[in-house]
């Protein structure tokens, strides 16, 4: 009899500390989900900051160009008023659509492509969206692991008992899976 409660003790005991380390475990990739969306906030507030400064020379050149301005703008203050890391994404994916068309201007406007200092925001531009396109790709992996640990039997099931939910992945927009199209 002692024998059979000395082993039902173990047992519990082994299942109290396979709960317990488990839910640790959640708990340090959810933190680190967090972490990784907090590094794209980062890039983000760096593009934020960006924005009105290439508006402001590209408006120098091409003032009558009101509507694209409008878009960037209207764009960029959509993704700073973002309630959840969702609407974060999508209006960050608009963000980007509308600042691909600021750039495009570019073209129109030899001045403007010749421009140093526009030159020099473009750079810093392009920087900051590759340092964005890292930074998703890292919250990415971090979501993959969480939603892994949160899926898989048998931590699936303390995950459940602890309301431990999935994260949402950074997807591109489907104009951004469109082909791109090149001409000469």
């Amino acid at each position: 009899m002692i024998i059979a409660i000395a082993i039902i003790i173990i047992i519990a005991l082994g299942i109290a500390f396979y709960v317990i380390a488990t839910k640790n475990k959640l708990i340090q990739l959810r933190n680190r989900v967090q972490d990784q969306w907090s590094q794209v906030d980062v890039q983000l507030k760096r593009r934020f900051d960006l924005i009105p400064n290439i508006v402001e020379t590209v408006k120098g050149y091409a003032s009558h160009e009101q509507d694209t301005f409008t878009k960037v703008i209207d764009a960029r203050n959509s993704a700073l008023g973002a309630k959840s890391a969702t609407e974060e994404m999508e209006a960050n994916n608009e963000l980007t659509g509308a600042l691909n068309k600021l750039l495009a201007l570019s073209e129109a406007y030899p001045d403007l492509k010749a421009n140093d200092n526009f030159k020099n925001l473009q750079n810093n531009l392009r920087e900051v969206e590759d340092k964005i396109a890292y930074a998703r790709q890292f919250y990415n992996d971090a979501v993959l692991k969480y939603k892994d640990a949160i899926e898989m039997f048998p931590s699936s099931i303390v995950a459940s008992m602890f309301g431990f939910r999935p994260e949402k992945f950074f997807e591109a927009t489907a104009e951004e899976k469109n082909n791109v199209k090149v001409q000469f």
